[in-house]
């Protein structure tokens, strides 16, 4: 048997556990923003007691009680709100923290995707342990449509992309990362797909020496004003074939968590990198 297949028997077995003693999760406490905006996705809306201060998405999620930052939650909090279950990632969560609800005999579900193509599987998997597979099933067919969808459509175009999280100092999506698995997904190369880590700091020169045809400049929340803040690191950037050739191009901040907007963000890169290739 695969650890894969044992893994599986051992969530589907803790989950007719609770069936069988009427335990369906209803107090759900979320540790992460990708994880609320999951739950919402799934229409555990009324089931979320607590949140943390970064999930903002959808903005009702702002409303619901907080328990502090992803590193960083209030135990205190969590349990004052007495939940069922606190849903957690790999991709965040302290370890440390999650042995500490345990110890209290709070149980937790830990959210282990971290690639684009892990994330159907995984969404299914929270809703087995949350009792919604129904719509589990649904939110992730549609993600694997979309996937399979541009995975037929997949040409190689050989032409190099930069994704910037921020312009000073500057940071860029590198690999193990949703944009990265987009990037390459649509046929171009990520020009920090090499780095040593998922979001690295990039300096000016290595952008120039890498030449990159299409510059993405992601929105994130908050910074509206993206364009003027970016300014002085294009004119620096000016001689790359991007910003020589009008292909600097803003982008939400979709791809930013792995959830359910990941669709929305394959659809946005799709059509700027055809339309800015034209």
């Amino acid at each position: 048997m695969s650890r894969r297949a044992g893994s599986l028997i051992i969530v589907l077995f803790f989950v007719s556990l609770c069936y069988a003693a009427g335990k369906v999760p209803e107090r759900i406490v979320s540790l992460a923003p990708s994880m609320t905006e999951i739950l919402y996705a799934l229409g555990l809306e009324d089931r979320i007691v607590g949140v943390t201060t970064f999930c903002d998405h959808p903005s009702r999620a702002k409303e619901k009680p907080k328990i502090g930052g992803m590193s960083n939650p209030s135990l205190e909090a969590v349990v004052s709100l007495k939940p069922d279950i606190v849903v957690m990632t790999t991709d965040g969560n302290p370890k440390e923290f999650q042995m500490r609800l345990n110890s209290l005999n709070i149980k937790t579900y830990v959210f282990r995707a971290r690639r684009i193509y892990e994330l159907p599987d995984a969404v299914r998997e929270m809703g087995r342990v949350l009792g919604i597979q129904d719509s589990a099933e649904e939110l992730a067919r549609r993600i694997e449509q979309t996937i399979e969808r541009f995975r037929r459509a997949r040409r190689l175009s050989g032409k190099k992309v930069l994704f910037i999280i921020w312009p000073e100092p500057l940071i860029v999506a590198g690999p193990n990362t949703a944009i990265n698995d987009v990037i390459e997904l649509l046929g171009y190369k990520n020009i920090a797909s090499g780095a040593g880590m998922s979001y690295p700091k990039y300096s000016i020169e290595e952008v120039i020496r890498q030449k990159p045809d299409f510059i993405i400049i992601g929105r994130g929340s908050g910074h509206e004003s993206i364009e003027k803040v970016s300014k002085r690191l294009l004119d620096r950037l000016r001689s790359t074939p991007a910003v020589r050739n009008n292909r600097v191009f803003y982008m939400s901040d979709s791809l930013y968590r792995l959830g359910p907007r990941v669709i929305d963000g394959m659809e946005e890169m799709a059509k700027i990198l055809a339309e800015g290739g034209k």
